[in-house]
């Protein structure tokens, strides 16, 4: 497909009317110029985190790091169909801590589904695998979740305070959907396969350094507060290797471009409204207390606003109603990343996911996902919020 066309799919010209919307927003004065410079010095390390990360995980891919990683599962499940299947969690997880849950969305998911493919097992379960735990198992870190990202300062300077926070409602936002789709595809999951025949990576140059880089990369990911650098030093890198040795898979296109336009309107436009009187009216939805009714009415409007306009424009919007209370806003950032399992625009990694498994031949209707969905959502978010009020 050309540049052009591309340009003129529906996503991308919704993208531009948003950014026209928000260009105007800021020149008509809606969004006072003193607020807009805040919100830029808040929002840039977080946009230009995901610039790296994405070409980061993009350069990965190119270099096979992750269809090595595929084989080497392959290859310990010895046959038995469990056992890559909790291989295949554990990749997923990973990626989803680590790298955000577009990473998993994109790039994780045509990977698990040949791999299924390629030894003869269902891929249906893998393919639900990735796109949920895109979502539910993308609380722990504030790397995992731009709603993360954003909502961090306010729930701790320390990225500790982020994990103490965390950590119980992530582990049930794993447990939970696993366990489910274990249940419901158990006769797939417990069964045998024959190993696929091992492939080397085309580069072995490209791969040994790429897979270094990224290994490095992840506990940084986890320990420095300003994630923007050890990313974008992470991304320098395999820009000067590829440049060397594979400049073809250096071009435009490794920069999510339509992300970034949607997420940086979408600050505007929403700044905006709060700036305008939006917070005041969203003043009775405010959190008051830690108990976990409460906390489960907070997550739960989160969830319903993010499976009804997108998980980052329910966020935004909903700050305020727990913008000063840290233990507030993990139930909010419950909802919003846990709960998008049931509508197609709940989060863009459904969509990205959506894409990608149609084009592999793996077929999900609407309708079956939304109910499959409602069910694990529900579930999910209930176990996170009381695991939440446990541990705070």
């Amino acid at each position: 497909m050309s540049a052009r066309r591309a340009w003129l799919r529906p996503g991308a010209l919704a993208v531009i009317a948003l950014a026209l919307v928000a260009a105007g927003v800021v020149i008509s004065g809606l969004l006072p110029l003193a607020d807009a410079g805040a919100l830029a010095g808040r929002t840039a390390p977080v946009l230009g985190f995901v610039i790296a990360i994405t070409i980061v995980a993009e350069l990965a891919r190119d270099a096979a790091v992750f269809d090595v990683i595929a084989q080497h599962l392959a290859r310990w499940g010895r046959g038995r169909v469990i056992a890559l299947w909790g291989a295949v969690v554990l990749l997923a997880v990973v990626s989803t801590i680590f790298l955000s849950l577009d990473t998993t969305a994109v790039i994780v998911t045509p990977v698990v589904v040949l791999l299924a493919q390629g030894v003869g097992v269902s891929p249906l379960p893998f393919a639900l695998a990735t796109v949920w735990l895109a979502n539910t198992a993308s609380l722990l870190l504030p790397v995992s979740n731009l709603t993360n990202l954003l909502a961090a300062p306010a729930i701790g300077a320390d990225p500790l305070a982020f994990l103490a926070l965390s950590w119980a409602p992530a582990l049930a936002g794993v447990l939970v959907p696993v366990v489910i789709l274990t249940l419901a595809h158990r006769r797939t999951l417990f069964g045998r396969y024959a190993s696929p025949v091992q492939a080397d990576p085309s580069d072995r140059v490209l791969f040994l350094v790429s897979a270094v880089v990224l290994v490095a990369l992840l506990p940084l990911l986890a320990l420095v507060r300003d994630v923007w650098i050890p990313a974008s030093a992470a991304a320098l890198i395999l820009i000067v290797l590829f440049a060397v040795r594979r400049r073809r898979a250096l071009r435009l296109s490794l920069v999510p471009w339509q992300a970034l336009g949607l997420a940086a309107a979408l600050f505007v436009i929403v700044e905006a409204a709060h700036a305008r009187g939006l917070a005041a009216l969203l003043s009775p939805l405010a959190a008051t207390g830690h108990d976990a009714l409460e906390l489960l009415r907070v997550a739960g409007i989160g969830a319903l606003t993010a499976n009804g306009i997108d998980n980052l424009p329910a966020y935004l919007v909903l700050e305020p109603i727990a913008s000063h209370d840290p233990i507030a806003l993990m139930a909010l950032l419950i909802g919003v990343n846990l709960g998008p399992l049931v509508t197609p625009w709940a989060s863009l990694a459904i969509l990205l996911w959506h894409h990608r498994v149609t084009a592999l031949g793996v077929s999900i209707p609407w309708g079956r996902f939304a109910l499959w969905g409602l069910g694990a959502a529900t579930a999910t978010v209930g176990v996170a919020v009381l695991a939440l009020a446990a541990v705070s």
